[in-house]
């Protein structure tokens, strides 16, 4: 990975809609989102992975009024992942990622899980409660999970874009998202730059001695 390029980068802003991400290269970019970590494996998020014309359409078509100039990005681009996230963690949910725990063999040793079950619920209650933050929490993780796959983009030498605007009422209306307990957290981009439209200007950031502190 070239750090120097990346760091000189700017985020992709019009996608060449004539351009296709290949179906190996999309399927290693999604193991990888399969695989990245949250606290605890609290694995909460759906992925709604829009490839075809109608599944970009139904979300450009729902962006809400004040969003439309990211309908051309969506249409634009190969692919946009809608990232949603658990509005809560129900039983359910907690009981089948220990299940698949124990049958991935994730700790040897029964009394190892039981106690990292155990220590799970405890982390999940003082969340819920002590700091009520339990579904601000699970956000952080999806945005964990985006920050990481827009690396992994990188490698693969696909751009992707984060796209925070959007009506969440009316993007989790259109997917039938409230029945299923998830909700739109972020948009993700993917595709390939459209090469008149590229930005050539400075990246502008804050100098290294204003944003560190070392001590």
């Amino acid at each position: 990975m070239d750090l120097d390029k990346l760091m000189s980068k700017h985020l992709t802003r019009y996608f060449d809609g004539t351009k296709t991400i290949p179906e190996e290269t999309l399927d290693q970019l999604l193991r990888f989102l399969r695989s990245t970590p949250s606290s605890v494996n609290i694995q909460p998020n759906h992925f709604y992975v829009l490839s075809t014309e109608a599944g970009k359409r139904k979300l450009a078509d729902n962006l809400g009024e004040r969003f439309q100039d990211n309908a051309e990005k969506v249409m634009n681009a190969s692919q946009v992942v809608i990232l949603t996230t658990r509005t809560d963690v129900p039983d359910a949910h907690l009981d089948a990622i220990f299940a698949k725990e124990r049958a991935d063999g994730r700790f040897p040793e029964v009394a190892t899980h039981d106690l990292w079950e155990s220590m799970t619920r405890d982390f999940l209650n003082i969340r819920g409660t002590t700091y009520d933050d339990l579904d601000h929490w699970m956000e952080k993780q999806t945005y964990m999970a985006v920050g990481m796959t827009m690396m992994a983009a990188a490698e693969l030498g696909i751009d992707a874009t984060p796209l925070e605007g959007f009506d969440r009422d009316s993007v989790d209306s259109a997917f039938d998202l409230p029945a299923t307990g998830y909700t739109t957290t972020v948009l993700l981009a993917l595709g390939y730059p459209d090469p008149t439209k590229v930005y050539a200007t400075p990246i502008s950031r804050f100098d290294h001695d204003r944003i560190f502190t070392f001590m």
